[in-house]
């Protein structure tokens, strides 16, 4: 988390409070694996200027600012892009949200997970990105610089083919899931539309993806854009920390087939969801509809 469908929503939606906006200060916390550009250069760079656009590269968001720089923005596990003013219990520590009851929606105060903090000159609402873990990160990338974590992506969940996937198992031994989440094959997939794109097209994670075939590839191919396109359309997934831009949940999550409903019944067939592990991850998977 967040994967494709939830960076694509976020920048649909900060997009207009972004893009052709003059920073007039960006409030940074102190220096950490966070800024891939130390904080106070970054500020340097970016004051005075407006984005000229919001562009989406598997996971991560880059705005070309006046000027040729590019800022490059990744999301990691737990970040948070949003306008100032928005609501959510997911943007408090999960301290505060046990004590508030529940239908309570504090307005967000920036606090020491707030990395960045946009304030523009029109005065109207600021833009913020939070990442509690820290593992988002943000570059500031010079005129012409290249980008070696841009480079090293695959085609898009978007736009991959069924070729292309087929193409890039032969051979492989590793299981058909660790392949769809390597984002040098295919950018922006991860965990929960990797298991849910494999259950649509009927093959089981843990296959070897050198024994997928060209036509469950096209299946796949076919259904991570099914399934990504409408997680968009819904809003994306807010399973732990995810928010749209206004502070408002995803809906996705209510429409999962697999992905972590160990032990309930398959919505298709009525057999038990199992669940396995591959390395580190989990995968889930219905043993009745998936081969």
């Amino acid at each position: 988390m967040p994967e494709l469908p939830e960076v694509e929503v976020t920048r649909r939606r900060i997009a207009p409070l972004l893009v052709g906006r003059r920073v007039a200060r960006l409030h940074t916390t102190r220096n950490s694996y966070f800024f891939l550009t130390p904080p106070g250069r970054l500020a340097r760079a970016v004051e005075g200027r407006a984005a000229c656009g919001l562009e989406r590269r598997g996971k991560y968001l880059v705005a070309p600012l006046e000027g040729g720089a590019r800022l490059l923005l990744h999301l990691g596990m737990t970040g948070q892009l949003f306008a100032g003013g928005a609501t959510s219990i997911r943007l408090l520590r999960a301290s505060a949200r046990a004590a508030l009851p529940p239908e309570a929606q504090p307005a967000f105060r920036p606090d020491s997970h707030t990395h960045l903090r946009f304030c523009f000159e029109d005065g109207g609402p600021e833009v913020l990105f939070r990442d509690v873990r820290k593992f988002g990160k943000v570059q500031l990338l010079a005129p012409g610089e290249s980008c070696a974590r841009l480079a090293r992506l695959g085609g898009d969940a978007l736009e991959i083919t069924g070729e292309q996937i087929f193409r890039a198992a032969r051979g492989r031994r590793i299981a058909i899931k660790s392949l769809l989440m390597d984002q040098s094959v295919v950018a922006g997939s991860g965990n929960i539309y990797a298991d849910e794109a494999l259950f649509w097209a009927g093959v089981r994670p843990r296959r070897q993806a050198g024994r997928v075939t060209r036509a469950e590839c096209r299946r796949i191919a076919a259904a991570l854009r099914r399934v990504m396109l409408r997680s968009i359309e819904t809003g994306g997934s807010s399973i732990s920390d995810f928010i749209a831009p206004d502070g408002s949940d995803g809906a996705y999550q209510d429409e999962r087939r697999v992905y972590a409903r160990t032990g309930a019944g398959c919505r298709r067939c009525r057999r038990r969801i199992r669940r396995v592990l591959l390395g580190q991850r989990s995968a889930h998977y219905c043993p009745g509809c998936q081969r």
